[in-house]
């Protein structure tokens, strides 16, 4: 009786052990979908999260987000899947690259345009 408990127990801690292990890992892949799927534009909603929509659309990236994460791939790889995909507008941040130079340096350009014009009037207002 008293081996039989002893085995028992070992049992017991053991599969306690290998449950909380797949729980875990299971909350963890379910964060590392969440953090994904909130930098992710859905196609069919304006300008709503993957995460925080219910549509269709979003749903199916859920689920190939989950697939690619179980496959292996790790989250700038599962990026680059979907915008070849689906093109760069699924990001809510565009890569930075020589096709986004415009879009990223646009608004520094127009800060300096903007100083320059007011520091050129200032000028002209102080020799009046």
């Amino acid at each position: 009786m008293m081996k039989f408990l002893k085995y028992f127990n070992i049992i017991f801690y053991f599969s306690c052990c290998f449950f909380s292990i797949s729980v875990f890992s299971s909350e963890n892949l379910d964060n590392k979908i969440k953090e994904l799927t909130l930098e992710l534009r859905c196609m069919t909603c304006q300008n709503q999260s993957v995460y925080d929509s219910d549509s269709e659309f979003a749903n199916d990236i859920k689920i190939i987000i989950k697939e690619k994460f179980n496959e292996g791939l790790d989250e700038k790889e599962i990026k680059i899947f979907l915008t070849e995909r689906y093109g760069e507008y699924i990001l809510f941040r565009p890569y930075f690259n020589l096709k986004n130079l415009l879009l990223w340096t646009f608004p520094f350009v127009i800060l300096l345009v903007s100083l320059g014009f007011f520091a050129k009037r200032l000028k002209k207002a102080q020799s009046s």
